[in-house]
């Protein structure tokens, strides 16, 4: 058995698993934390591909400004003959030497044969130099690792002296050729060769390279380290942010559930989760209203226990009067009375069993089946021919007013046509003899709206809410004792609120004079989507 407010239909909530449409702000905090440190990491590394091209482009721009000046002062000043030009080499290295190359560049200059003859590293005396590798004790390294060395060496050589004899046959067409190979002392290096032309004879070629693209790749990789840095930081934050955002509320969840699972706690209260505007928001809300109503419904519980041991209370009570004093009494009228309160507490009693036990039934039976479209203009045509059927001369008749429209309410037919009979069958009660009972159906703004009404004594008005409690009983004058256990009404709006329904009591007025002309109780319930 459960309160009024158990039975009530929540309000639907707004669903919140859409990301972009009606919230989740969590799920918007969880998919930008996460893509942050992506994007970080992806727009450094293409800010810096972007820097390591531009800078290539330009070293290459460099070196051809520079390679055509050297070039054109060659054609001018190192070749002589008519009409066959040639290429003096002296006068080469001393142009060479004149213009004075950068040492981070490289200037050699080769024939048409692709021998060479001016090298600017020779020129400056420069020495190539490396770091050797750490000393070996004797004994550690192994014949393999000699062979290997020895081995990598001159196809190391061969790999470079072919790039740069690819370049040098390429320019002895007359184009100049620029890009990126591998050095013979295994580095990148940035080359540009430019023919030497006299007129439009090819005397040599003119070979420019930079050695520090290694050096430019060191820098780009030690300038990716802060972009992978805060990376990993915006990375590690989102981590310490979902911990304390979802997995802690979550745990306090779990706790605070197993409180209340283990009996050391009426509800779960966590006002802090609560006023979150996000989803553990909603389901710390949710969970509170959870715990709460089953806390409401156990103090139903306890009342409805309370209650049916009252009212269960007082026929016993008459029943054992009576049967004590049954034993002092002769034979005779009295005897008689005497069985026959007995008969009648043990009806009653049995009626109030019933009736409680349906009750108690009440909200497993409305749970354990979906509601369907009930057209009610059918169902009360049904119910009122089973009144005509049954009724003897004297009894009020039951008539049903509609506009003849079938209406529809979502709805289960069994306890809806409950509610109705316990209406009908109160306003009967009511009704003097030949009365009449009016059963009217219409819809209002998504609404129907049936009424019961008959011409009986009315309701006195501080008892119109009253009459809906358990256990409440106000019959007329006649009537007989104990012949109603005081569920029905409350029943009745049991039913109505589970089905999102209003049920009220209200008295008709004579429009004359406001005189009380009988009772009249209105039940409203949704209307049915076509």
């Amino acid at each position: 058995m459960a309160s009024a407010t158990d039975t009530a239909s929540p309000e639907p909530r707004v669903s919140r698993w859409r990301f972009w449409s009606r919230g989740s702000r969590l799920g918007r905090l969880i998919v930008g934390l996460n893509l942050v440190g992506l994007v970080i990491l992806l727009t450094g590394a293409m800010v810096l591909n972007e820097i390591r091209r531009g800078l290539v482009e330009a070293r290459l721009d460099t070196l051809t400004l520079q390679g055509e000046l050297i070039a054109n002062i060659m054609a001018q000043g190192a070749t002589v003959g008519e009409p066959a030009p040639y290429l003096q080499q002296d006068r080469a290295v001393q142009i060479l030497d004149f213009v004075k190359v950068p040492r981070a560049q490289r200037v050699r200059l080769f024939d048409t044969q692709g021998r060479l003859l001016a090298d600017s590293y020779v020129i400056d005396d420069r020495v190539e130099w490396k770091v050797l590798p750490p000393a070996h004790k004797r004994g550690d390294e192994t014949p393999t690792a000699r062979l290997q060395d020895t081995d990598a060496k001159p196809a190391a050589l061969e790999k470079a002296h072919k790039a740069l004899a690819d370049e040098w046959r390429a320019a002895m067409m007359g184009e100049e050729v620029k890009g990126t190979r591998i050095a013979e002392n295994g580095e990148r290096v940035v080359s540009v060769s430019i023919p030497v032309q006299r007129v439009r004879a090819v005397l040599g070629v003119l070979t420019l390279e930079a050695a520090d693209v290694d050096q430019i790749i060191s820098a780009q990789r030690r300038a990716m380290i802060p972009f992978a840095l805060i990376a990993v930081a915006v990375t590690l934050l989102s981590s310490v942010l979902l911990y304390a955002l979802i997995a802690r509320p979550m745990l306090r969840l779990a706790e605070a559930a197993d409180r209340v699972r283990l009996s050391r706690a009426r509800a779960i209260s966590l006002p802090d989760l609560a006023r979150r505007q996000d989803e553990i928001g909603d389901l710390s809300r949710s969970l509170e209203e959870m715990t709460d109503a089953q806390s409401q419904r156990m103090d139903a519980i306890e009342r409805f226990a309370a209650d049916v041991a009252h009212e269960i209370r007082n026929p016993l009570t008459s029943i054992r009067s009576a049967v004590e004093t049954l034993e002092i009494v002769p034979e005779g009228p009295g005897r008689l009375k005497l069985l026959g309160i007995l008969k009648q507490d043990v009806g009653r009693l049995d009626r109030l069993i019933g009736d409680i036990s349906n009750a108690s039934r009440l909200d497993a039976e409305l749970s354990r089946e979906s509601f369907r479209r009930v057209d009610l203009v059918r169902l009360l045509t049904d119910i009122l021919s089973i009144y005509d059927a049954a009724r003897k001369p004297g009894e009020p008749k039951v008539t049903l007013i509609h506009d003849g429209e079938p209406t529809i309410a979502p709805g289960q037919e069994g306890p809806l046509g409950q509610v109705f009979r316990n209406l009908i069958d109160n306003a009967r009660s009511f009704s003097p003899p030949d009365g009449e009972v009016r059963v009217s159906l219409v819809r209002q703004r998504g609404r129907v709206i049936v009424s019961v009404e008959d011409d009986g004594p009315g309701i006195p008005p501080e008892n119109l809410e009253t009459v809906f409690e358990r256990f409440y009983t106000s019959r007329p004058k006649g009537a007989a004792f104990g012949g109603n256990s005081g569920l029905g009404l409350s029943i009745a709006r049991q039913i109505i609120e589970a089905h999102g329904g209003v049920i009220r009591a209200m008295n008709r007025k004579d429009d004359t004079d406001g005189a009380v002309i009988g009772a009249r109780f209105e039940v409203s319930l949704p209307e049915a989507r076509p």
